[in-house]
């Protein structure tokens, strides 16, 4: 059951009344909507991959089954790759295929197709690959990479090596405070999007054209040159509805694109599709990054914190992929939103024998601000004070300088989005009510916890500069304006937002906007669908490329200063009969004064953040340890909220997602290192029996640097749920439970060491 409130005049929000129809809901509503799955063509061939099964080793030979009419199928191995044998990426370390050495289980060695796809499965069983296992045994945690003195990856088996450092935490700590240590982890995630990965490739016209189920539709492109020696304007990229993503289609799609134009250059332009079932799925695509982090804060007795130090490590397996940008925001994350004077945190990505872990909600700052708030719980213990007194003791407010070093910048307050939380929640009465329940002794405990964070919006430090991104409109003669962006839709509600922030930008009707599909030979490169960069940083270019629409029809087309609907669609049908269809591209503008040394980590890390205070409460059976949550509160102060059913649906989904981070996703590897309960039988994800009533509340003080004031959000709701709950439970039961999930036989556990 949810619960979605929305406005309270007395904590600033200001949110429009109105949400329009989804742009893409009346599709999927009535089933209309074509997945990858759903398309087929004439001719098409179906593919599947036989993979390695060792942890590492060398591919000694293949051979192929005499019994079986290979000249019906097509084979693809990596003697077929005509371009480069690497996934592009930040790094190219990642083969396309595995010609000799791998580094672990389930890497594509041979690709197989056939008209029929129950023929498949034969052909797979016909095939052998005869691997040699790596002389040195396979590593599979941080903290054991970490101890090895030889190289099994990389140099030191650390990929990358991050330090962000503030004042001195050696002087903070020899004066007099009270030092709290702890050690936290969370585990591997699974990202397990309604629709698995699938892409179909072919030829057309000469052309490569791959369409898919994919977030970042110009990566794959990239891929594909790369993989394929084919010039650019060789290759096309095509989004297809794409039934959830939460960053498991960012960089993976890449592999599966490549795969696939693969075998249709081999079949002379055939149509092939390669689309994975749910159990190929989970055990392949990277997860959540799992986490190690050692705190240690010290504070004076009255709370105010003298130094932050972090050692923040997650496991990258065994390719780079994305774990140094994983990495850095983590790092980045790590201090949370509170003013210290003395940081240091040092963050590390592991390399390690698993499957590489990659892309996920949140990008490594839940694993670091699950450790920081739950940390800072604990040194609320100590210290004999509450943790929202703690909290509000060293929040951030402006005129501060975040850990980072970036100026806080008014008039956001984040003291008022505690407030709002613990008002509306009744926290004060439901700390005293849960203390009176819990010393009756009674068949369950009950506590209530809370975090408090921000999270960044768009890509860290220079990254939108690099990018480079653009966007833009075309407009035909009836009026209607097409935005073109290769931003897509995951199921968030971008087409919803972007097309009420151009609708706005415009002075025209909702419906008076659409959104053109993603296809890279029909719109710009504005960059991938990532870190909450589509409402700020995409909406930000298409307000340009609004305001340059109107310029052009008011100087070519006679549009009035001061227009209604009905002119400016005259003036669209008059500029289209001087010129045709016409078409504006805005590039994106980096905000002025915003600078980031990535060598030091210091400077403005993002244009804006979004703040929040989530509180959990949780009831615990004693004999079971089964932890339910009663109540759940989201207060966000997101700057401006663009679309309140969007936003608060973005709030919702990432709650959820946060409550299965904290309780219940437990992804189990097997020997070889890959995920042994790859189904959905045996990865327990929460349903709706498991969710409590959910309050999303919005604060709006318009400071976000996308349009009107508005800042990321998508991010936001990943990194709170499972601090808050894991607080809760350890405020009900008296425990020090450092680590997510927090299973039943986990709180049990943790009961007996409480009570030896």
């Amino acid at each position: 059951m949810y619960t979605s409130m929305h406005n309270d005049d007395r904590f600033g929000t200001t949110l429009l009344k109105d949400a329009p129809l989804r742009k893409d809901g009346t599709e999927k509503v009535r089933g209309t909507a074509r997945y990858v799955a759903d398309i087929g063509y004439p001719g098409m061939l179906h593919a599947a991959t036989l993979r390695t099964c060792l942890p590492g080793g060398t591919v000694v030979s293949i051979s192929f089954d005499d019994h079986v009419p290979w000249s019906e199928y097509v084979v693809v191995t990596a003697a077929d790759i005509p371009g480069i044998n690497a996934v592009k990426m930040i790094e190219t370390d990642q083969p396309v295929l595995v010609e000799t050495r791998y580094r672990h289980a389930g890497e594509p060695v041979v690709l197989v197709a056939h008209p029929d796809p129950q023929a498949l499965a034969r052909a797979l069983a016909a095939i052998h690959i005869e691997e040699r296992p790596c002389a040195a045994p396979p590593v599979f945690t941080i903290d054991e990479a970490l101890r090895l003195d030889t190289r099994r990856i990389a140099p030191d088996n650390v990929y990358r090596d991050y330090l962000m450092e503030k004042g001195s935490v050696m002087d903070a700590e020899n004066g007099p405070c009270h030092v709290f240590e702890g050690e936290y982890r969370t585990g591997a995630q699974e990202h397990l999007y309604i629709e698995p990965q699938g892409m179909i490739a072919r030829v057309e016209d000469g052309v490569l054209t791959v369409e898919g189920s994919l977030q970042c539709p110009y990566y794959v492109h990239a891929a594909l040159v790369y993989a394929t020696g084919l010039p650019e304007e060789q290759v096309r990229v095509l989004q297809c509805a794409t039934g959830g993503a939460f960053g498991g289609k960012e960089e993976y799609p890449s592999h599966i694109a490549c795969h696939a134009a693969l075998l249709t250059l081999k079949a002379g332009g055939r149509p092939v599709a390669l689309i994975y079932g749910r159990g190929e799925d989970m055990a392949v695509t990277p997860k959540r990054h799992p986490s190690r982090s050692r705190v240690r804060l010290g504070a004076s007795r009255d709370g105010r914190l003298r130094f932050i130090d972090i050692d923040f490590a997650i496991d990258g397996g065994a390719y780079l992929t994305l774990s140094p940008v994983v990495l850095s925001r983590g790092v980045i994350h790590a201090a949370g939103p509170y003013r210290c004077d003395n940081i240091r945190v040092r963050g590390r990505a592991v390399a390690t024998s698993h499957p590489p872990f990659g892309a996920f909600r949140g990008f490594g700052a839940p694993q670091s601000i699950f450790a920081l708030e739950a940390a800072l719980d604990g040194l609320a213990r100590d210290l004999g004070m509450a943790p929202d007194v703690l909290r509000r003791r060293n929040i951030l407010a402006p005129g501060d300088i975040s850990p980072a070093g970036q100026s806080i910048e008014g008039p956001l307050d984040m003291r008022r989005v505690i407030d709002q939380a613990l008002e509306v929640c009744g926290y004060h009465a439901k700390v005293e009510a849960y203390r009176r329940w819990n010393v009756q002794g009674g068949a369950t405990r009950k506590g209530i916890g809370l975090a408090t964070f921000y999270h960044g919006a768009g890509f860290t430090g220079n990254g939108e500069l690099a990018l480079r991104s653009r966007a833009g409109l075309r407009v035909g003669a009836t009026g209607l304006v097409e935005i073109l962006t290769s931003t897509t839709e995951m199921g968030q509600g971008m087409q919803t937002t972007l097309s009420r922030i151009v609708a706005e930008a415009l002075s025209i009707p909702y419906e008076g906007v659409a959104v053109a599909r993603p296809d890279t030979r029909d719109v710009p490169n504005s960059g991938p669908t990532v870190a909450s960069r589509t409402c700020m940083v995409v909406g930000g270019i298409l307000t340009q490329a609004a305001r340059d629409l109107i310029a052009r029809l008011r100087a070519d087309a006679m549009l009035p200063s001061a227009y209604n609907y009905d002119e400016f669609r005259a003036a669209c049908a008059r500029l289209h009969a001087s010129g045709g269809v016409t078409t504006v591209i805005a590039d994106y503008r980096h905000p002025a004064g915003s600078e980031w040394d990535e060598s030091t980590f210091q400077g403005s890390p993002y244009a804006s953040f979004a703040w929040a205070c989530y509180v959990a409460e949780v009831e615990i059976e004693v004999v079971t340890g089964e932890a339910r949550i009663l109540d759940f509160t989201a207060v966000q102060e997101v700057g401006r909220v663009v679309h309140p059913t969007v936003a608060a649906g973005q709030i919702e989904g990432g709650v959820v997602q946060g409550i299965g981070y904290a309780l219940f996703e437990d992804v189990h590897f097997g020997a070889d290192g890959q995920m042994a309960n790859n189904r959905v039988t045996n990865y327990i994800i929460p349903t709706s029996a498991d969710i409590p009533p959910i309050r999303v509340l919005f604060q709006e003080s318009r400071h976000g640097a996308g349009p009107g004031g508005a800042a990321g959000i998508g991010e936001l709701p990943m990194d709170g749920p499972a601090p808050a709950i894991i607080n809760a439970i350890n405020a009900a039961l008296g425990t020090e439970i450092r680590h997510v999930p927090a299973m039943p036989e986990h709180i049990l556990a943790a009961m007996d060491r409480r009570c030896p």
